[in-house]
């Protein structure tokens, strides 16, 4: 050796032979933060994606709810076009006034029943508070207590979806 020249000794490093290791998996780590990056990406299209069908389901619900309000108050017009032919008519005829109202009344109640709420027929039947609202009693011969022996104002649509449940008197045993 000569006098110029330093001693090969080598200098003692810091790193263990675990921290070799743990550089040899630095291309991993990054590989999995490369993932975890990816998924979280991918989870936040997805809320996003989840959001925006919520907001277009909600659209969905208001559009078809304004179509079936249209569709309704169009079954209605013909009803309010033939009560005002009635009115106009009224001085001139009397008679031909109220069968005209008839005639409205049994439009009306047939854009009920075409809605699915047709007119109930409750006279005679059996008193049934889950359809039957019962606004009085009477009681006389040939009247079967417990049934419907006045229907006051008419209920409409069937017993699993009903409108609105028929005002009856309830015949009752004579006293």
């Amino acid at each position: 050796m000569s006098d110029h020249e330093a001693p090969t000794t080598e200098a003692p490093t810091s790193e263990t032979p675990g921290d070799q290791a743990a550089g040899n998996d630095a291309p991993e780590r990054v590989d999995q933060a490369r993932q975890i990056a990816e998924l979280e990406d991918a989870w936040r299209r997805t809320a996003a994606e989840l959001d925006n069908f919520r907001k277009q389901c909600a659209r969905d619900v208001v559009r078809g709810r304004e179509q079936e309000r249209a569709a309704v108050a169009t079954s209605w017009l013909p009803v309010l076009d033939n009560l005002e032919r009635a009115l106009e008519h009224a001085s001139s005829d009397p008679d031909s006034v109220v069968e005209g109202v008839r005639a409205v009344l049994a439009q009306a109640v047939g854009v009920l029943a075409d809605l699915g709420y047709p007119r109930r027929d409750d006279a005679g039947r059996a008193f049934d508070p889950a359809v039957h609202e019962a606004v009085g009693t009477v009681s006389g011969e040939g009247l079967t207590p417990g049934t419907v022996a006045h229907v006051v104002r008419p209920g409409y649509g069937p017993d699993d979806k009903l409108l609105r449940p028929a005002a009856v008197v309830v015949a009752t045993r004579a006293s």
